[in-house]
């Protein structure tokens, strides 16, 4: 039998260095809670991973990248590289391929060769013998010829052979062999983690698009006639031209007619008044059924179609609440909270009361049965062509079930977008990106002067959260009328589609009312007067008033511009004027760089000097920028330019940086 240690003998037992690695490994990243969740990627960005990696003494380390889509059996490998070497920052990246789920690990080890080879070269530089060092350096590759194929043996051999040539520091320094050797070379102890990590691909709307949302009910041909889908097909040309990539509508089921909402919310209503379609459900339908004063789920369809040709997504709003016409509160009263009088109760958040529709108990006794219902809705409207969902007030659902629900919808259409309608605390918004919803609105909408709005986004993109929430800046919706649109005038409007559709990669407007710069706002609120979502409307598109020019040009220059389809590249300038912001934004490569300017102070000219290192840019003293709001061409010297901004003929620059090329017929010009 073994002897059986003591604790004191164990206590001071030297450790087994058989398998042990003297390389660490900390600081992975991208990493969600330790891997309880998983970050987010869409499909066709790169999915970058670090890590600190190091080890005792001056050795030079290799490590590699292995990744996986969930569930395949083999990994695929890339080279991680060494970027700061003071930090010990080990770099690599991969583009998943496919939407779902990735999971990757590192592992790293003492590069054998490459500590020979650098000491080698340094020996042979000073003029050092190295005969033993060449045969040590042969050893080393015939070892690694051993392991690979034959072609990539023989180059090997070669380079094997070419060791104790006359140019012996060419050889140590070529590329070709150093690649081969880091694949097959040596490479003692390694050191493995156990643990992987999770990458979230979703499609690529998730991180890029423009949405415009109406109520399709106010496109009638007149303000007393309820709009159809029809009406909405013939309107779509309209929002086309303005650049919007996705159409939100809000709730296009039947609206229950019991404790129908009447025009500002009053508790009285009209047998004209068409009632909030946040009331869901009625006995011509519920959650899976379409307002018949709308059309038909065959109309539906067709205007799915329609847009498709404009290349517009149609998202809807799905909320999880019924009104008392709702079929679901017969065939299923368990599913809702119960008084103690045996009464259903209304949604309330006292003070407020809404008469009008009844929550779900989603903790109630038969919750398995209505979670898979609410699932079912998903699944129902995806399978008729919506694969972007807006999703009221998710914040007072369980986590978990939104964790499942997603997880299940997306099992059977993974290219699914959900958007988190939660203008709810900070921890809880975040948490309901980590279980799974690809978009969430934000605080932009009351971020309004300038160390508001750099301290935010600077959360946003550049802390861990920019690993898995990501933002959609709606500058107004039918519930959110902010102060400065109520009081700021045109001009504001402009400034807050500039900022939103240059800061975010996601952002949107709710319409006609922004781009007319509608401002009328029941007295002591954000809500709007006579609000859309309790009453017909109709508006005049071509009111000369109408913002939509510009709200085309900005959409125009995102679309043309990469460098606007992403968040992390977001960098603030310095500009010396409090009321006005500058940043820009680049490609990965640096072709594409779009500087950014905007007035705050929506009433006043404002000016001051930007300040741009130009090695950050990589250009010359002089360069020239192009402002593609205006269309003019800037000459700019240095460091420092003198920028001025009158709100009421554009509060915002957009600047390309212009490039120097030179063309075959031998002179230059800028692109």
């Amino acid at each position: 039998m073994p002897k059986t240690q003591t604790s004191q003998e164990a206590k001071h037992a030297l450790p087994d260095l058989k398998d042990e690695s003297r390389v660490v490994i900390e600081g992975v990243q991208p990493q969600v809670d330790g891997g309880a969740f998983p970050a987010k990627r869409a499909l066709g960005e790169r999915a970058v991973v670090s890590a600190n990696i190091h080890a005792d003494g001056h050795n030079i380390l290799a490590a590699i990248l292995s990744y996986r889509k969930l569930g395949e059996k083999n990994w695929r490998e890339t080279a991680m590289i060494l970027q700061e070497p003071g930090l010990d920052l080990f770099v690599g990246e991969f583009e998943p391929a496919e939407l779902g789920t990735y999971e990757f690990t590192i592992c790293a080890w003492i590069d054998f060769y490459a500590n020979w080879s650098r000491d080698t070269a340094k020996k042979l530089v000073v003029g050092q013998e190295i005969g033993l060092e060449i045969k040590e350096g042969i050893v080393l590759l015939q070892e690694a010829a051993q392991a690979a194929a034959a072609d990539e043996a023989a180059v090997l051999n070669k380079f094997a052979g070419q060791l104790q040539s006359s140019d012996l520091l060419t050889v140590l320094q070529n590329d070709t062999l150093f690649a081969l050797m880091r694949r097959f070379g040596k490479r003692g102890r390694v050191r493995e983690l156990e643990t992987t990590w999770q990458i979230l691909v979703e499609a690529p709307r998730a991180l890029y698009g423009a949405w415009y949302e109406l109520f399709p009910r106010s496109l009638g041909p007149n303000p007393s006639l309820h709009g159809t889908f029809g009406d909405l097909i013939n309107h779509l040309p309209y929002v086309a031209e303005m650049g919007f990539d996705v159409l939100y509508l809000p709730p296009i089921h039947p609206i229950g007619k019991t404790n129908r909402k009447g025009p500002n919310n009053s508790l009285s209503s009209s047998p004209s008044d068409p009632g909030s379609p946040w009331a869901i459900g009625s006995a011509e339908g519920g959650h899976k059924s379409v307002n018949p004063l709308l059309g038909t789920i065959e109309d539906f369809r067709a205007l799915g179609k329609a847009a498709a040709d404009y290349s517009i997504d149609i998202a809807i709003d799905i909320a999880f609440q019924c009104s008392p016409d709702h079929p679901y509160v017969k065939e299923h009263p368990e599913w809702f909270f119960r008084r103690l009088d045996g009464t259903i109760r209304c949604a309330e958040n006292p003070p407020k009361r809404y008469e009008d529709i009844y929550p779900f108990d989603f903790e109630c006794e038969q919750w398995p049965s209505l979670w898979k219902e609410m699932t079912d809705i998903f699944i129902f409207w995806a399978d008729h062509g919506v694969k972007i969902f807006r999703v009221d007030n998710p914040h007072t659902k369980p986590y978990s079930f939104w964790q499942h629900l997603i997880k299940e919808v997306r099992v059977k259409h993974p290219d699914t977008v959900f958007l988190a309608e939660a203008f709810a605390r900070p921890k809880v918004m975040t948490h309901l990106a980590k279980v799974g919803f690809s978009q969430s609105y934000t605080y932009f909408t009351w971020r309004n002067n300038k160390e508001e709005l750099t301290q935010y986004f600077s959360e946003l993109y550049h802390t861990d959260i920019s690993e898995y929430l990501r933002p959609n800046l709606f500058a107004n919706t039918p519930d959110i009328l902010p102060d400065i649109l109520q009081y700021g005038g045109r001009s504001a409007f402009m400034l807050r589609a500039g900022l939103a559709a240059t800061l975010g990669a996601s952002y949107g407007i709710y319409g006609p009312l922004f781009e007319l710069c509608v401002s009328d706002a029941l007295p002591n609120s954000e809500d709007y007067q006579d609000s859309e979502k309790y009453q017909l409307r109709s508006w005049n598109l071509d009111d000369p008033y109408s913002i939509r020019d510009f709200i085309a040009r900005l959409n125009r220059i995102r679309r043309q511009n990469l460098a606007l389809q992403s968040n992390r590249n977001l960098k603030f300038l310095t500009i010396e004027n409090r009321d006005m912001l500058a940043y820009m934004k680049s490609t990965d490569d640096g072709t594409n760089i779009v500087l950014v300017v905007v007035n705050l102070d929506p009433y006043h000219t404002q000016s001051g000097f930007l300040h741009i290192p130009t090695w950050l840019l990589g250009v010359d003293h002089t360069y020239q920028v192009h402002d593609l709001i205006s269309g003019v061409r800037y000459f700019w010297n240095g460091d420092s330019n003198f920028i001025s901004l009158d709100p009421y003929v554009s509060p915002v620059h957009v600047f390309k940086l212009l490039r120097k090329v030179k063309t075959e017929r031998d002179f230059d010009y800028f692109v």
